[in-house]
């Protein structure tokens, strides 16, 4: 098990995002729907 891993592993370096980038993403899923029907997905995005 010890084989699949590194031995020096480094570490993450955090990014920050933009506020007009959180927003986008907020009000993406936000107007994002999705309805299931009879086994169907249906996606809708509400303007």
């Amino acid at each position: 098990m010890k084989q699949i891993y590194p031995r020096n592993q480094v570490s993450c370096k955090l990014v920050e995002a933009r506020p007009e980038t959180l927003r986008f993403l907020t009000d993406y899923s936000k107007s994002l729907r999705i309805h299931h029907h009879k086994g169907i997905a249906f996606e809708n995005h509400l303007n």
